[in-house]
């Protein structure tokens, strides 16, 4: 135990799937050698604990723009990467802004990293047993979150905060191994950081298809998504003439240049795409492509603290928004909202938690939420959120349907 947090040098259970944003290359060959964990609550500054953890293991988290065509050893093992997830409460620590209500999964770390070597054959985890999966209970109830909505309208009329993120919370019990269930979650169509990782007594699965950061060959990239629609014709015309979701999405789009613009060490930041249309399973959304040059040195624990929590699952400003997600949401945003993805030698990939889940010994979570702006209609804005978390629920209970 050092300050709080731990490190551990050990050999974890085998992976019970590939981890998020894991290199192709690897072709699912990883052996956890140590990992790092800590706790809101812990002592330290968890940017720069999970720096330093990274660091002692030959990865470049002080510059994040050099590269290097050789895997780095450590003793008698060859390190391809480490696999890193930042909780969105961990992300608003380091930001210095206001903490929600309290985590659902409090047996998950905060901040956790594993770092791994390639092994020839890893086994596959199980972790025993049909899997069985009870009712869901919502953290609140569709009127209570129309109210909610109302509540931020009436903020904004204030002149609070110009866009505030919603998130609800479900739960329900389960039985046996969730392993498959996991990684039906983890393939759904267009998750490109469609992956597992897993601790003592929890595992988390994402379908995300957001980009929170990206340094790569000398920049750095996000790709915020904003705007949804059902993914028919109809729903791709209608979210391209909406001017809501437009405003909605240009905010989040500013609200990311002005992160990157703050981030010592990166040249002009500039817009590559602006509102491009994609698909996630059923439906459609908005992402664009902000980018900056990397001029100077740019260490992981400035870059985590400027752009975590992300802009699209907060709002604008974000401190501000932040106070209101406090105040408003009844469940803690535990492993949604927050990072997760892969730290290699010659890139850095972390996916924003959004259309995730996590597993601990007796539930299995889900949550779900959208962008609140003057002109949401409350109704829309639950069904929207009822529309992104249903796929992930559909895979859970191993569902066909037409989002896979």
């Amino acid at each position: 135990m050092v300050h709080g947090t731990e490190i551990n040098d050990h050999s974890p259970r085998p992976p019970l799937g590939v981890p998020p944003g894991a290199p192709t290359a690897c072709q699912a060959r990883h052996h956890a050698l140590r990992d790092f964990r800590w706790h809101q609550g812990d002592p330290g500054d968890p940017a720069e604990l999970l720096s330093d953890f990274l660091a002692a293991n030959g990865l470049p988290v002080r510059n994040l723009g050099r590269t290097d065509d050789k895997n780095r050893t450590f003793g008698d093992s060859t390190i391809c990467g480490a696999a890193l997830y930042v909780s969105a409460d961990a992300g608003s620590v380091m930001a210095g802004g206001t903490v929600g209500a309290a985590t659902p999964v409090p047996g998950i770390p905060d901040v956790y990293a594993v770092v791994y070597e390639h092994t020839p054959k890893p086994a596959r985890a199980a972790w025993g047993g049909a899997w069985t999966l009870g009712p869901w209970r919502e953290s609140w109830t569709r009127a209570e979150h129309a109210n909610a909505v109302e509540e931020v309208r009436a903020a904004i009329g204030r002149g609070d905060v110009y866009q505030v993120n919603m998130v609800g919370h479900g739960s329900a019990g389960y039985t046996g191994d969730p392993g498959p269930a996991l990684r039906r979650v983890a393939a759904l169509r267009g998750a490109r950081y469609g992956g597992v990782l897993a601790g003592d007594g929890w595992a988390l699965a994402t379908a995300s298809p957001e980009t929170l950061v990206e340094v790569r060959d000398g920049r750095v990239i996000t790709r915020p998504i904003k705007g949804t629609r059902p993914a028919t014709e109809a729903g791709r015309r209608e979210l391209l003439a909406s001017p809501k979701e437009r405003a909605e999405h240009v905010m989040i789009v500013d609200l990311e240049r002005n992160d990157l613009a703050r981030l010592p060490g990166t040249g002009p930041v500039t817009v590559d795409e602006l509102f491009a249309v994609r698909r996630w399973c059923g439906l459609w959304q908005a992402e664009s492509v902000v980018s900056a040059p990397l001029r100077a040195q740019v260490g992981l624990a400035d870059l985590l603290r400027a752009v975590c929590p992300g802009g699209s699952v907060t709002g604008a400003p974000k401190l501000a928004a932040l106070e209101r997600i406090a105040a408003l949401e009844p469940a803690g945003r535990g492993v949604s909202m927050g990072a997760v993805g892969w730290l290699g030698h010659d890139h850095l990939d972390l996916g924003l938690t959004i259309r995730t889940v996590a597993v601990d010994g007796a539930r299995v979570h889900t949550w779900a939420g959208g962008g609140i702006t003057a002109d949401s209609d409350p109704i829309a804005e639950v069904d929207e959120a009822a529309a992104k978390v249903a796929p992930i629920r559909a895979a859970l209970a191993g569902l066909t349907t037409g989002a896979a």
